[in-house]
């Protein structure tokens, strides 16, 4: 009855990057530059995939759309993360804050399945060469795409379902630079069980079975590499497959730091360094990886 007569939430208040005053000019050139780059990165890498011939293979079709993924990751984060650090009051509407955790959930999800796709096509090129036309064929590989983004807008409707039908009836700050799921939990006055438990669930199914998807992928790889005769074929087998197992490392390594530590745990620097990865540096990073080690790039 108490929580009836509260005044439901209709704006959220972020907290930011950082309350000091001096530093966040400085943070914001610093990741108006990093948004820049991640724009022309990414445009640039779906730009030359589908204006060059010689990359119309699924190896590159993959690359083209998680570039595709990431250009729209940052942009739901990066525009008001950098809006709000020269802002007095960083404010974001209820609903808002709802389309943003959604959307990001949703190109979140997908990333990491298109992530498990590269593995998997890295896989068949190594292991079975003489297989893998007929086994990657343009239909596949389309079919592979709708399922990375099918799976990542139904989780993303689970999710988004969860966290916004909790309470949100007391204070409105949320301890964070954008709307994400464990600093509205922690600021919900429901029993967030449910949803804490929806955290563990995505994250065992969507999150560690696309990664050992990967594991499988690159165990299979680097043994086939090994048994390799030619110094220069494992040489050219490895730098073909590190740009992708990078990316991954880097992805995957932020984003299990801040889900899967207990709720009870509450390290907000920790979290929002590890935020800035996964939303913010990793989509500017993923297009120069694959770029600076692909020649063909």
């Amino acid at each position: 009855m108490d929580i009836i007569n509260k005044t439901k939430v209709t704006v959220f208040v972020f907290s930011g990057l950082t309350d000091n005053g001096e530093l966040a000019p400085f943070l914001f050139i610093f990741f108006l530059y990093v948004y820049i780059v991640t724009i022309v990165g990414n445009i640039g890498i779906v730009a030359v995939v589908h204006n060059t011939s010689k990359l119309h293979t699924p190896m590159y079709f993959f690359l083209s759309y998680l570039s595709l993924v990431d250009l729209l990751c940052s942009s739901v984060i990066t525009p008001k993360m950098l809006s709000d650090l020269i802002s007095m009051r960083k404010e974001i509407t209820f609903d808002g804050c709802v389309l943003q955790f959604f959307l990001f959930a949703t190109l979140a999800g997908t990333e990491v399945f298109l992530f498990a796709n590269m593995s998997y096509d890295r896989y068949v090129a190594i292991c079975h060469p003489l297989h893998y036309v007929s086994i990657m064929s343009k239909k596949k590989c389309w079919y592979l795409v709708v399922l990375s983004f099918s799976v990542g807008f139904l989780q993303s409707s689970l999710k988004t379902g969860c966290v916004f039908s909790l309470q949100f009836c007391g204070s409105n700050l949320i301890d964070h630079f954008y709307c994400d799921m464990p600093p509205l939990l922690r600021l919900s006055s429901s029993d967030t069980f449910s949803c804490d438990m929806g955290i563990i669930f995505f994250i065992l199914s969507s999150g560690m079975g696309t990664l050992i998807i990967i594991l499988i992928s690159y165990t299979h790889i680097i043994s086939s590499i090994l048994r390799m005769n030619s110094a220069e074929g494992r040489q050219k087998s490895f730098r073909t497959c590190s740009s992708n197992l990078l990316c991954v490392t880097i992805f995957y390594v932020s984003v299990f730091f801040t889900y899967l530590r207990s709720p009870s745990n509450v390290f907000e620097k920790q979290d929002k360094i590890a935020a800035v990865f996964y939303s913010v540096v990793t989509p500017m990073l993923n297009p120069l990886i694959y770029s600076l080690r692909n020649q063909v790039v």
